[in-house]
């Protein structure tokens, strides 16, 4: 068995229930922590340090969801404006209509492994006592 890291499963995640929800009309939102580094999304639209955007096909233009990051242009307040959140930084996703979705952990970067402690004998040793 290989143990191998693996990339997030968020950004996939992401678009297989962006698709379940546009597919059953209903208009998907995302919840972002807008505190994670990367995220770009005018400062009157955050509360409480997070930001719900809605990512329906009718409220924005040349969406992407990548394996890094989501960009689209939304119009909030009139003005057209340049939208980026990277992946880590959805907290959830879910149907406005309902509240259907999936919320995601908080993802961390995983730590390096400590090094392995070096390899002592197995044998037993003799100590003099005096």
């Amino acid at each position: 068995m290989s143990t191998a890291a693996m990339s997030s499963n968020r950004p996939y995640l992401l678009r297989a229930m962006f698709d379940w929800i546009s597919d059953n009309g209903m208009t998907p939102y995302l919840l972002v922590d807008a505190g994670i580094d990367g995220v770009r999304v005018p400062a009157a639209a955050v509360k409480d340090g997070r930001v719900v955007l809605s990512i329906a096909a009718r409220a924005v233009a040349h969406l992407a969801i990548g394996n890094e990051r989501i960009t689209f242009l939304a119009r909030f307040s009139g003005v057209s404006e340049s939208i980026e959140v990277p992946v880590q930084a959805v907290l959830a996703i879910y149907a406005q209509e309902n509240g259907q979705g999936m919320m995601f952990p908080a993802e961390t970067t995983p730590e390096p492994a400590p090094p392995a402690p070096e390899e002592t004998s197995k044998r037993p040793r003799l100590h003099v006592v005096k």
